[in-house]
């Protein structure tokens, strides 16, 4: 989106969109309309980086509180596998668990 002059006659506004798997440039025009054409997309273009920006910091929020949890789900992973080999077992072609012959 913006403001173009071509051969220094004057400038119009454009904006682009997407048209399937093709960025499509779309005149909009000069003038009055224009201006206010350029205003509108540009509160929305501010809209969508705010909310992407939310987005982001509930994300890392999010990843924060849940580290925790991980460190936990990780000790445990390793107190079973531990558990699980002394008791005679072993992994079965990296997948599910499996009592040795003879144990």
């Amino acid at each position: 989106m913006g403001w173009e002059s071509r051969q220094g006659k004057g400038r119009y506004y454009t904006r682009s969109r997407r048209a399937g798997a093709r960025v499509v440039r779309e005149y909009v025009g000069s003038g009055p309309f224009a201006e206010l054409a350029a205003e509108l997309d540009a509160e929305e273009q501010a809209e969508r980086q705010a909310k992407a920006e939310a987005f982001r910091g509930e994300w890392a929020r999010l990843a924060v509180a849940d580290a925790p949890l991980a460190e936990l789900c990780d000790m445990t992973n390793a107190l079973v596998r531990g558990v699980l080999l002394l008791a005679g077992y072993h992994r079965h072609h990296g997948g599910e668990w499996r009592r040795r012959r003879g144990a």
